[in-house]
């Protein structure tokens, strides 16, 4: 399983994503969910994946070996004119390769291959956006009213999210909320596991970073992982009592 964050901000983008992979409770590696594809002073962009290994793996490549090819009929991540494009050629690309796998393997539906990206950042002459698409190869854009994408195993992660997000804090405030949201998961999931991935893209920089990762005995992640358990035992206790009569 997997657990990858996006968040829009007024300052820019934050990724966050984990690390974990398993096929099984005895079997547990690390592979890097998190890609960039940068020109510099011309675009910028992160995407997050999520879902079948061989899909998501074989999606990138692709998209790197394209990337690469002189020929300017080929489609490339690099010769695409807005984000909304760019959102647009890694849906078919990811569809392609989700078809093709599904022919090979002679299945009557493509679930076994599912796999989800977000997609983030800028290309000179517009502002950053962000994107989650979907393995029909389909997409929605983050607007005002929903500003960050989850993948993966999203439902422990989200209501700090959603409690606490504001498009006006700086890097540092959306990297702690976002830890947060994956001290919440990893304690809820063993499935998701450190290290943590985190790469922040300032707007008009036109170039990602710093980039972290945090590696399971990382002194910021434990600080703010038990200040947070410390918190929340605080707030309940200060929550009014019920009043419930035990003898009825």
């Amino acid at each position: 399983m997997t657990y990858c964050v996006a968040m829009m901000l007024d300052r820019g983008l934050v990724f966050m994503s984990d690390t974990r992979t398993n096929a099984g409770v005895d079997d547990v590696s690390r592979v890097k969910k998190m890609h960039m594809f940068e020109m510099p002073g011309e675009r910028s962009m992160v995407l997050l994946s999520s879902g079948n290994l061989a899909t998501t793996q074989a999606a990138i490549g692709l998209l790197e070996e394209r990337s690469k090819a002189p020929d300017d009929r080929d489609p490339s991540i690099f010769r695409t004119q807005s984000m909304f494009q760019t959102a647009k050629l890694v849906g078919e690309t990811l569809n392609e390769v989700v078809a093709n796998m599904r022919i090979r393997d002679d299945q009557p539906t493509a679930h076994a291959f599912s796999a989800t990206l977000i997609l983030g950042g800028q290309i000179a002459g517009s502002d950053p956006r962000l994107f989650l698409i979907y393995p029909e190869g389909n997409f929605i854009e983050a607007k005002s009213d929903n500003p960050f994408f989850q993948i993966g195993e999203i439902k422990y992660g989200r209501p700090i999210l959603s409690r606490a997000y504001n498009a006006g804090m700086d890097f540092a405030e959306a990297a702690k909320l976002m830890l947060i949201s994956f001290d919440s998961t990893l304690r809820s999931n063993l499935s998701v596991g450190l290290p943590i991935d985190m790469a922040v893209y300032r707007k008009d920089s036109f170039e990602i970073g710093p980039f972290r990762r945090f590696e399971e005995h990382d002194a910021d992640f434990r600080a703010i992982s038990l200040g947070w358990s410390d918190a929340l035992k605080h707030a309940f206790a200060r929550l009014p009592d019920l009043s419930i009569d035990e003898d009825a």
